[in-house]
């Protein structure tokens, strides 16, 4: 009996320790409760595929406590969570603190489809010098919203240059303002926050301007494209006056989208989660708005701001090759679709924006796929949200009318540079 009682004990021992190791393999992810609970579905679906036990690390929805929770444990580098999503802006940071796992390696010993993603942000976000550190799980985009009721009543085209924007602008807001006052001609993210910078970066990338290549020190902020694009933002409120004289002040993405929704603006800029609201029952222009790629300055190309959030290993995890199974498990089309289909995600493979059964749910994808060949991303670098506070700052000035253009580019550029230049000491 007691030989017994000793096997079956060290059977139990046994048994419990591997599901405990098994369960090491963390996977850390945030967002909407209902986003975090269907990927709480697609980690069973992983679980029963790979016979990988995942510890699921729910985060809180702020984005800024999410980045808080994976900073702490990687400074520590504890090995902790294994694997995590990560803000388009992080991947930068993350990657020159040498916190993630070069993916390379897995990518070619699996044959992973690396083709199948956007190239371009690829390129941008998730390609350093040691390889390949991050994948794209979800893409965001900047994208043009407008009233199609309104283009036709009025004759005109879908804007494909600013200035066609603002002829039409000028003329329809001249016309709906004898029975709505509060009409404008577009309404876009002017506020003081880290939407007026997606907004700048979109206006001088398609002006053929720039921020330069931060990395290496070389700073363009303070250049004749930058300073017209940034004029023209100036312009939509005080000279053209087809943007609300609140721009600077209230609009970010729910205030303009409200504008919008609400039938008090002819063009909206925003991310692509607004179709689905404009489209919803209870919206006043539900069937009247169509979506395009953003126009561009004369003689340019439409720039898009990427956002959205990218999937990466840490360094630190003692179970990178399960933690690889996970990643290439959400990267594969099965999984992409399903969250494309069940929390209307885009996806960060280019072929599933081909799949029918997709774009029966989300007609929108061929005009998100066009825009993000324009994906134009933030600055890939450390310091970026330093560097982002300092020019927030000087273009609002710019766009309140505080300051001169010129003078606030050149201000931000002397103090971007002195930012930089204490990071490399």
């Amino acid at each position: 009996m007691k030989t017994t009682f000793i096997a079956f004990f060290i059977l139990v021992v046994f048994f419990f320790g591997c599901s405990r190791e098994e369960s090491q393999l963390t996977f850390s992810v945030g967002g909407a409760p209902n986003e975090v609970d269907y990927w709480e579905t697609i980690i069973h679906e992983f679980e029963e595929a790979e016979n990988v036990q995942v510890n699921f690390l729910r985060q809180p929805t702020d984005t800024d406590q999410r980045r808080q929770g994976l900073v702490i444990p990687l400074k520590a580098e504890e090995d902790d969570p294994d694997v995590f999503l990560m803000d388009v802006a992080w991947v930068g940071q993350f990657s020159t603190s040498g916190w993630l796992e070069p993916l390379d390696a897995f990518i070619r010993k699996d044959g992973f489809q690396i083709d199948a993603m956007f190239q371009p942000v690829i390129e941008q976000v998730d390609r350093s010098p040691n390889g390949i550190i991050a994948l794209p799980v979800y893409l965001d985009c900047g994208i043009l919203y407008y009233r199609k009721d309104l283009l036709e009543k009025y004759g005109f085209d879908i804007p494909e240059t600013w200035n066609d924007l603002v002829k039409a602008s000028e003329k329809i807001q001249g016309g709906e303002r004898g029975n709505n006052p509060m009409f404008f001609g577009f309404v876009w993210q002017g506020a003081q926050y880290e939407g007026l910078m997606c907004n700048f970066l979109e206006y001088i990338s398609s002006n053929g301007g720039s921020l330069g290549d931060l990395g290496k020190k070389d700073i363009t902020i303070d250049r004749k494209e930058n300073e017209e694009a940034l004029t023209f933002m100036r312009d939509l409120i005080h000279t053209y006056k087809i943007s609300p004289p609140n721009t600077f002040t209230e609009m970010k993405e729910e205030e303009v989208r409200h504008a919008f929704q609400s039938g008090n603006a002819l063009f909206e800029r925003n991310w692509p989660y607004a179709w689905k609201l404009h489209q919803s029952d209870a919206s006043p222009v539900k069937d009247k708005v169509g979506i395009a790629i953003l126009p561009a300055f004369a003689g340019c190309r439409s720039a898009a701001a990427l956002g959205g959030w990218h999937i990466g290993i840490s360094r630190f995890s003692d179970h990178k090759e399960e933690a690889w199974k996970l990643v290439s498990f959400i990267m594969s089309y099965d999984a992409q679709k399903k969250l494309a289909l069940n929390l209307g995600w885009n996806p960060g493979r280019k072929d599933i924006y081909q799949d029918a059964e997709v774009i029966n749910k989300k007609p929108e994808m061929d005009v998100l796929k066009s825009a993000l060949a324009y994906a134009v991303a933030r600055p890939n670098v450390p310091y970026y949200s330093l560097m982002s506070s300092i020019l927030q700052r000087y273009i609002h000035a710019a766009i309140s009318g505080e300051m001169a253009p010129g003078e606030a580019l050149s201000g931000a550029q002397g103090d971007i540079q002195k930012t930089i230049d204490s990071y490399h000491e």
